[in-house]
């Protein structure tokens, strides 16, 4: 597959050729596409030779950014404030009991040093909100109430799991103060100026404005982000959440950023995610990549299960709750990632990382899909369901 290493095309067609099959085998099985998409990145690595580049790495970021903004666009704020002390409730401890749980086995168990350990407790206490989202698209979970507060703790989870790798690593200078700025400017003005571009151009051009000035502010935000030695994917969220209300009031565009999303740019993201698996290392290091494992998926069922059941969610739906927050992926290889390149942890304890963060997306979700997929027809629906008939009504559509 990799003779014609030096023709771009060809080396797309893989991607894609992996990206195609993936979807054919999630509509035969029901497994969600971004599990598959991961398990076709582990063959291709593995058996096929496929490596990254960097165009598929800019692609694979952009969907992780795009994926991250999509997620926080479909918490409309008054669903947000509905289920406000579940998710941060929920969410903090989703990241505090991993985190301190995965730090002390490292450190007390298999002798990591301190910092070592502060890094295997930053990457395993992390949600994926791309695969929480994806999945809760694909189950039709995102319209409901339920799927609305899964994805709400799941930003206040990784909104901890950002602050501890900030505060004990961050390497403060003038980007980052500039990158703050310009944040605090977009959050402030996003809402505003996205409603006025649809105003003025209408929300069915062909040439999509409104579109395009979403991905300038991801790019300069993700651009200012990499300056200023931090990740693109991290303003994404915030700004997602700003122009939530837009899209309550225009599902044309949720539709058409969903498409671009999982049609071209989230396929490069789950499949490189597969790539970094190495099933070398998963044999020699099998038992502590397990022991890992257990300590995350341990700590995240300890600290979430309770919480759940005592905002009231049957019994069904809170282990579910407690599965899909026990995933990871983005921010934990970008915590691993981090380590590595700070010489923090060598590269063997980054594929054990990265293996265990990888596992940590496909067996819960697994799990949780098999045994607990709560029935979208039973789950109350979403508060902006309401809004947007609302908001409809008074511009007369």
């Amino acid at each position: 597959m990799m003779a014609h290493a030096t023709n771009v095309w060809l080396i797309a067609a893989a991607w894609m050729l992996l990206a195609f099959v993936a979807s054919v085998v999630s509509i035969r099985t029901g497994i969600s596409v971004a599990l598959v998409e991961i398990g076709m990145g582990v063959i291709g690595g593995n058996f096929l030779g496929l490596q990254t580049s960097e165009w598929a790495n800019f692609l694979a970021a952009f969907g992780a950014v795009l994926l991250t903004f999509l997620a926080g666009a479909e918490i409309d704020p008054g669903s947000l404030r509905l289920h406000l002390k579940a998710a941060l409730a929920i969410g903090f401890v989703s990241f505090l009991a991993p985190f301190l749980g995965a730090w002390a086995f490292a450190y007390w168990v298999t002798g990591w040093t301190s910092q070592g350990a502060l890094i295997c407790g930053i990457a395993l206490s992390t949600t994926s909100v791309a695969v929480v989202y994806a999945v809760m698209v694909e189950t039709g979970l995102s319209r409901t109430s339920l799927g609305k507060m899964i994805l709400a703790a799941c930003f206040v989870t990784d909104l901890g799991t950002v602050l501890a790798l900030g505060a004990f690593f961050a390497d403060f200078n003038r980007w980052l103060l500039v990158f703050a700025v310009a944040l605090a400017v977009a959050l402030r003005f996003m809402s505003r100026l996205t409603r006025e571009l649809i105003a003025t151009f209408g929300a069915t051009r062909v040439s999509e404005p409104e579109v395009k000035f979403l991905f300038l502010v991801l790019f300069v935000l993700g651009g200012l982000a990499t300056t200023a030695r931090s990740e693109a994917v991290l303003p994404a969220y915030l700004v997602g959440l700003v122009v939530a209300g837009v899209f309550v009031e225009d599902r044309v565009l949720v539709t058409r950023m969903r498409s671009i999303a999982f049609s071209m740019l989230t396929p490069f993201y789950f499949i490189k995610a597969g790539l970094f698996v190495s099933l070398p290392a998963i044999v020699t290091s099998a038992g502590l990549i397990l022991a890992l494992l257990a300590v995350k998926l341990a700590a995240k069922s300890i600290g979430v299960w309770p919480l759940a059941r005592a905002f009231k969610l049957p019994a069904r739906e809170a282990n579910y709750t407690t599965l899909m927050m026990a995933t990871g992926l983005t921010f934990g290889t970008i915590s691993a990632l981090f380590g590595l390149e700070h010489d923090l942890i060598d590269r063997t304890q980054y594929t054990v990382l990265v293996t265990v963060v990888i596992g940590s997306a496909v067996v819960p979700t697994l799990i949780a899909q098999a045994f607990f997929q709560p029935d979208v027809r039973e789950q109350s629906p979403a508060v902006e369901e309401a809004g947007a008939v609302a908001m409809s009504a008074r511009h007369g559509r």
